[in-house]
């Protein structure tokens, strides 16, 4: 018989796709979502009529299927997609949640929020100007977030008299690069988004082309959303102790599920302490469980009194990530003033804020050759590059590799709040025990 957890894992596994669309500003993104979305019959009728109105007014006798997507008033004047914009709709064969990402350079930033939970991507080309460096930069984000399957779209093919060679040097080039990055599943498929071939329906000015349209290959991709086979990592959001007549001695520990399930009875380990005690259970919307997994939010109830705040992070004590000081991970910065050695900078992870402060920056990506630039001193907008990282309290991270939940972090500006940088953590230096944490008036030096 099929366990509760099977189910709900081969239910999301089938049913549903999270995916972002890429590529340098005017290869087409926006209009190939419209195309999409209109050509599937996920588009409601005032919306269409709201589409062809705004059109018209622009002086365009076809609909503009961009704008179905580019929805703020300055995406819509400048014809450029600023703001990732999700949109979600659903096929016979699967559910899709979908990112347009911004193609423009200063909002690569923004590519990086939608591709960060996406299972695919997929990276436009202009067949007229092929590969750029906006589109290798897109290929290393999606290598360094880990997104295992990535589209070629060649667009604008009508524009090239639809002619095979384009397509094939194209498509030999990405594949080379976005290869030598480490994506594992690379699909290239020619498409016009604006006359619709190979988008939904297969095209008859391409007969060279024998591989599936865009939509049939994200219904037929195989994803995998079963967090359940993860590590259980249970960051606690929020402590509940009501202290009321009905309930004077609950004290429970609230949040989601990152990864992995969680049973009643469970030994677990709470860290960065290192205490321990027994799940004695498990609440969910009102009721008690025996089990729970992610992305779930619960509250987890313990069989000890044990000082457990927010930020705090709850595992299996057979399966405990180990605590760390000194974290070397590679970053995307997002942020337009630069990283500096010697920064400090409040570090996030899942619900944890800790002080820290950059140590070293032992390199930056050179996207043109994918060499490494040794020791830049500081990493700019949209840079990726390896950073050292000294934290004030130890913290537990996982391998980005194992986790995208637990092994991601944010590098933020203790002055304003400002994002500066998405990490992702790679190796990590092992806490040595002689190190003592020592701070000065300020509580920066550690």
């Amino acid at each position: 018989m099929t366990s509760t957890t099977e189910q709900f894992a081969d239910v999301a596994a089938t049913t549903l796709l999270r995916f972002a669309t890429a590529g340098s500003v005017d290869d087409g993104k926006s209009t190939l979502v419209g195309r999409l979305l209109h050509d599937s019959k996920s588009v409601l009728t005032d919306q269409l009529e709201a589409v062809e109105a705004a059109s018209l007014k622009r002086g365009q006798e076809a609909p503009d299927l961009a704008l179905l997507t580019d929805g703020l008033r300055a995406e819509r004047e400048q014809g450029i997609t600023i703001d990732v914009a999700y949109r979600y709709f659903a096929t016979p064969r699967r559910r899709f949640i979908l990112a347009d990402t911004p193609g423009h350079v200063q909002y690569t930033r923004n590519m990086v929020t939608g591709a960060s939970t996406a299972e695919l991507a997929v990276v436009l080309v202009d067949a007229r100007n092929g590969v750029v460096e906006q589109t290798r930069r897109h290929a290393a984000v999606a290598a360094l977030l880990r997104v295992p399957h990535v589209v070629l779209a060649v667009n604008k093919m009508d524009l090239v008299d639809y002619r095979e060679p384009v397509f094939a040097a194209i498509a030999e080039e990405f594949t080379t690069y976005a290869s030598e990055l480490g994506v594992p599943e690379i699909t290239a498929i020619p498409i016009s988004a604006l006359a619709g071939d190979n988008v939904v329906e297969p095209s008859a000015n391409m007969d060279w082309y024998g591989g599936p349209t865009v939509l049939e290959h994200l219904e037929t991709v195989p994803v995998s959303h079963d967090l359940t086979a993860c590590h259980a990592r249970f960051p606690v959001q929020y402590v509940i102790r009501p202290q009321t007549a009905e309930h004077p001695d609950y004290r429970g520990y609230a949040g989601q599920i990152a990864a992995g399930a969680f049973r009643v009875g469970e030994p677990i380990t709470v860290l960065p302490s290192g205490k321990t005690s027994t799940i004695a259970g498990i609440d969910a919307l009102g009721e008690s469980v025996d089990i729970a997994w992610a992305p779930q939010s619960v509250t987890i109830r313990l069989a000890d009194d044990i000082d457990i705040s927010r930020g705090d992070l709850l595992a299996p004590s057979g399966d405990a990530p180990a605590t760390t000081q000194d974290i070397e991970a590679t970053v995307c910065h997002v942020a337009d003033r630069a990283l500096s050695v010697g920064q400090r900078v409040l570090l996030k992870h899942t619900t944890r804020t800790v002080k820290a402060i950059v140590r070293e920056i032992p390199s930056r990506l050179t996207l043109d050759d994918l060499s490494q630039h040794p020791n830049p001193g500081q990493l700019v907008a949209n840079d990726i590059g390896r950073v050292v990282v000294r934290t004030a309290e130890p913290l537990a991270l996982d391998a980005y590799a194992d986790s995208r939940r637990t092994g991601s972090f944010l590098l933020i500006d203790p002055a304003d709040g400002t994002t500066l940088a998405a990490g992702m953590a790679g190796e990590s230096f092992a806490s040595r025990a002689e190190t003592t944490v020592q701070a000065d008036e300020e509580g920066w030096d550690f």
